[in-house]
């Protein structure tokens, strides 16, 4: 039986690949691992059967047997530990692929998240036009960050890796925001990833379920 991915029967992003099973659905199809789709209601996200297997009532899991994962970036990353095709073989290499998992998610994705919170519950509110402002300001700190190193490498370090599968994923976010367009290097990143067949093949499956929903 394949290992299963749960997401969204009904993803709020409304199949723009926002949503992160698109993250684990990405690093499936680079590794070419077979899978099975469980896709959840909200109100069955907070039922006992999924809180077993994520206590936060979040997608995506990973059911792989006896085993359960949450979280994108620890599922990305087991993937790639037990798959040939995201982590380089070289000790070093590999530590600074894994590296850079953790800095998308703990120093690039922050900033990004609380800018698209605040859209979200704030924009109706007298205050947002002020504190957008500042915002933006933390995200272009990270975005001039990153175009700095991408000025010298094509990938975060060598070859594609997880590393930037977790990265890509994470700037994703910001594409309607027109903050990327100001930062070239980083745009040109993106959408060099983005051109991969896998990722084309893993935004096509969760773009079907919105469009069979």
């Amino acid at each position: 039986m394949p290992p299963i991915l749960t997401a969204f029967a009904a993803s709020p992003d409304r199949g723009q690949g926002l949503a992160r099973d698109m993250r684990v659905r990405w690093a499936l199809e680079e590794l070419a691992v077979a899978y099975d789709v469980q896709l959840l209601s909200f109100a069955e996200l907070k039922q006992p059967a999924h809180l077993a297997r994520n206590p936060f009532g979040q997608i995506p899991t990973w059911q792989e047997g006896d085993r359960t994962l949450f979280e994108s970036g620890a599922i990305a990353l087991h993937l790639a530990e037990q798959h040939p095709g995201l982590l380089p073989r070289d000790p070093d290499a590999r530590m600074r692929a894994i590296m850079w998992v953790f800095a998308a998610l703990n120093t690039v994705e922050p900033p990004i998240v609380e800018r698209s919170m605040a859209w979200v519950l704030e924009r109706e509110q007298p205050w947002y036009a002020q504190r957008l402002p500042m915002l933006d300001e933390r995200v272009r700190t990270r975005l001039a960050q990153l175009s700095t190193w991408l000025a010298r490498t094509t990938w975060l370090d060598g070859e594609f890796s997880v590393g930037d599968l977790m990265m890509v994923s994470v700037l994703l976010r910001l594409k309607s925001s027109g903050l990327l367009d100001e930062y070239p290097q980083v745009a040109t990143y993106v959408a060099r990833a983005t051109q991969r067949p896998a990722y084309q093949r893993a935004f096509a499956a969760q773009l079907a379920v919105f469009q069979d929903a």
